[in-house]
């Protein structure tokens, strides 16, 4: 095994190892390992101490910011409360300093009473109980050894954590699912205790004692977790279930939420009472010693446990399943099951490395959530450009929150004054579009990254003060409002993001300038001395002293293209910026992009539809390949272009640039794919194989090319194959290679 140790953030302390019930389902006394026999009944002292201080030197060794301790048993409660004091004494001691201690117990509930939760809450020792659902369905399996129903003290323990006093260390429910019983009458008896999580656990069953399947159905399990699905869809998810909010967040691209799927890899460790170091408990269903180290806390680090080929075999990712599934698209949201689950004693493959037991049941139960939930999980950006256009605005405001945040008493007066004019502009419903405009510019974003790089050095923080005055001058030209926005002005000029450049009239090379909108445009007053102005007419033309962003006129009703060849914050290109272009090379290169435009419409009708609007703002580079576009690293809407390209190069690359910057776009505002790199995949033009994020980017970029010259599009139907059944695409990316197949 190589890489890293993966540290432990997850112990499972055995407190005491019998049971005051006899559940026929359980993996400790019913299954294959019978090692409980010989542990002692309670931990002791020496264990209690050991383990503490080991613990913690493992959490300092890591620099782990807090660890969690389940107190587990049998039943942990037969501990008794004494013990129990000591064993969170002994913890809370070890860790202070050190890590935050996240104690937490998980008891069948048959002994919880106000002394124990007195404790408990005095350690803020968290509580899960285990509740298989209504009175049938509970007493099906965890019963008292002479037969008798555990349901009505379980119903009281339940009820007694939902006092008030109590109810902030309810943890929730766990449930071990039988498919015999009624799935909605489980649900309900489970949601009306009202519990913070439901957590549903498939029975532990392996290849040589596969779990019950009455019917005989391959998805029986399933089918009965989606009839539950259905009943928590129309109850409006009153309650979060761990293991649909697992796959819901799987299928959108972010973690798995339980150890049973998912790829991440496993951080927990077992302390028996006697001291031994385990694996996973679950392993004891596989066969006797299955879950063995052969370590102890007396002679041995959690280190030593966590290098064991056992706990490193969790520790794989994708690397740790089966070759089968390694090629299954739903891998990333089943992660092959539960470990235990893949164990087979006979085969050609390893004792773990097989599919889980219940393969079927976790393939049908993630493509069942996935039918029942995408119209809903597909972000709305993939489908509707206005929504990817307002996505990337709530991005930009949410960063130009964060910078508000950030620079909290740093930006002094001059900061504050800016974010109350800010508001001010926002009262209107004229002063709101303008801010909007001037916050869609695309390299406002570029501001305000450098901004939040800058804003924790307190020179740089007054500097970002004065910058965000002159995006609210833009805002209050555009807007037409009536308000006087002071301006910081250096080397004797300013720049209006999307507007142009002033020079300041007078002999001042810096200072400060009131920005006035006036019937026919603005004026600009320098501050101090004698006051001197500067008046512009009209912000689209040039006058004394301003310089305006020039726009290039495009056929049809397209807005056209500014050439934004001065914004300071324009250098986000992968390629170096140009100087501004002399008004004849403007002039020139305007044309040629007018042809471009009529070239595209002429040879793909209904494009130039799509980039209007949504392509804002043409920057020359320096020196690049006429035919090949940057994208910015920041804002949605600009690239840049080489200024001397034919009207044909140009053509060519308004449509792959236009197409790369959407992909982008699309990438800022929601998960398209997940685990990239995690596969190869062949490419049908090149022949390498190359990661997914590669193979979408190159095939959403070539169906542009293939539009305007139809050789490209060879190879992109089986790229579009091989996209569909890529493990790396979520819910909103499958939708895009949807909208990719009936594009061609």
């Amino acid at each position: 095994m190589t890489g890293p140790l993966v540290p432990f953030r997850e112990i499972v302390l055995k407190v005491h190892s019998r049971c005051d019930l006899a559940c026929d389902h359980c993996y400790v006394y019913e299954h294959a390992d019978q090692s409980w026999r010989t542990r002692p009944k309670t931990i002791s002292d020496e264990v209690i101490f050991r383990t503490a201080q080991r613990l913690a030197e493992h959490a300092a060794t890591h620099a782990l910011p807090s660890v969690s301790v389940i107190l587990h048993g049998g039943e942990p409660l037969l501990a008794g409360p004494a013990r129990l004091r000591r064993v969170c004494e002994e913890l809370t001691s070890a860790f202070e300093g050190v890590a935050e201690l996240d104690l937490r117990v998980h008891t069948n509930g048959l002994q919880l009473s106000p002394r124990y939760l007195d404790l408990f809450d005095e350690f803020d020792v968290k509580v899960g109980i285990s509740l298989d659902g209504d009175r049938a369905a509970n007493d099906r399996h965890r019963r008292y050894a002479d037969g008798r129903s555990s349901h009505p003290l379980v119903l009281k323990a339940v009820e007694l954590l939902r006092q008030e006093r109590y109810s902030h260390l309810n943890l929730g429910l766990l449930c071990t699912v039988d498919i015999e019983n009624d799935p909605h009458a489980v649900l309900d008896a489970l949601t009306e205790l009202e519990p913070p999580l439901i957590d549903f656990l498939l029975p532990h069953a392996t290849w040589d004692e596969p779990p019950p399947r009455p019917g005989g159905s391959p998805t029986a399990y399933a089918d009965w977790l989606l009839a539950v699905f259905d009943r928590w869809q129309e109850q409006g998810r009153p309650v979060p279930v761990r293991i649909f909010s697992s796959v819901l967040s799987t299928l959108n691209g972010g973690p798995s939420l339980t150890e049973s799927l998912g790829l991440a890899p496993t951080d927990l460790v077992v302390v028996e009472t006697d001291g031994q170091l385990e694996q996973v408990d679950s392993l004891k269903s596989a066969y006797e010693g299955a879950a063995a180290t052969g370590f102890d806390v007396f002679t041995h680090t959690f280190d030593e446990v966590a290098a064991h080929p056992g706990v490193r075999a969790r520790q794989l990712g994708l690397a740790g399943v089966s070759e089968t599934c390694r090629r299954c698209p739903v891998v990333r949201s089943c992660g092959g099951g539960l470990y235990t689950h893949r164990y087979r004693s006979e085969g050609p493959s390893g004792a773990f490395d097989n599919p889980s037991v219940y393969c079927a049941d976790l393939v049908a139960l993630v493509r069942g959530i996935e039918a029942r939930t995408a119209a809903a999980l597909v972000a709305p950006a993939v489908t509707e450009p206005v929504e990817l256009l307002a996505s990337q605005l709530d991005l930009t405001r949410t960063l130009l929150a964060r910078l508000n945040a950030d620079i909290a008493g740093r930006g002094g007066e001059r900061w504050a004054e800016a974010w109350e004019l800010a508001a001010t502009i926002e009262e209107s419903e004229e002063g709101a579009r303008g801010l909007d405009e001037a916050l869609s510019h695309p390299y406002t974003r570029s501001w305000l990254l450098s901004a939040l790089e800058r804003v924790h050095e307190r020179p740089g923080a007054v500097r970002v003060a004065g910058e965000m005055s002159a995006y609210l001058a833009t805002a209050v030209v555009r807007a037409g409002l009536d308000l006087s926005v002071p301006v910081t002005f250096s080397g004797g000029r300013i720049f209006l993001p999307g507007l142009g450049e002033l020079r300041i009239a007078g002999e001042a090379e810096h200072g400060t300038a009131r920005v006035q909108v006036t019937e026919d445009g603005f004026v600009v007053r320098r501050e101090g001395g004698d006051a001197a102005e500067r008046r512009v007419v009209r912000p689209e033309a040039a006058g004394p002293g301003w310089r305006p962003l020039r726009r290039i006129a495009t056929p049809g009703s397209s807005p056209g293209l500014v050439l934004d060849d001065l914004d300071p914050y324009r250098s986000c290109f992968d390629a170096p910026v140009a100087d501004r272009l002399d008004d004849r090379s403007a002039a020139d290169l305007g044309a040629r992009i007018g042809e471009a435009w009529k070239l595209i419409e002429a040879k793909v009708p209904g494009h130039t539809g799509e980039m209007a609007g949504r392509l804002t703002t043409l920057t020359p580079l320096a020196r690049p390949a006429p035919a090949e576009p940057a994208v910015g690293r920041h804002g949605y809407g600009a690239l840049g272009i080489s200024p001397d390209g034919s009207a044909e190069d140009l053509a060519f690359a308004l449509l792959r640039g236009f197409r790369r910057a959407q992909l982008r776009a699309l990438l800022d505002v929601t998960d398209l794919y997940a685990a990239d790199g995690s596969w190869d995949h062949r490419t049908p033009w090149q022949e390498e194989s190359v990661p997914f994020s590669r193979l979408l980017a190159d095939t959403y970029e070539r169906m542009a090319w293939g539009a305007f010259e139809p050789r490209y599009l060879e190879g992109v139907p089986q790229a579009l194959d091989t996209l569909e059944g890529a493990a790396e695409l979520t819910v909103s990316g499958k939708r895009l290679v949807d909208l990719m197949r009936k594009e061609i």
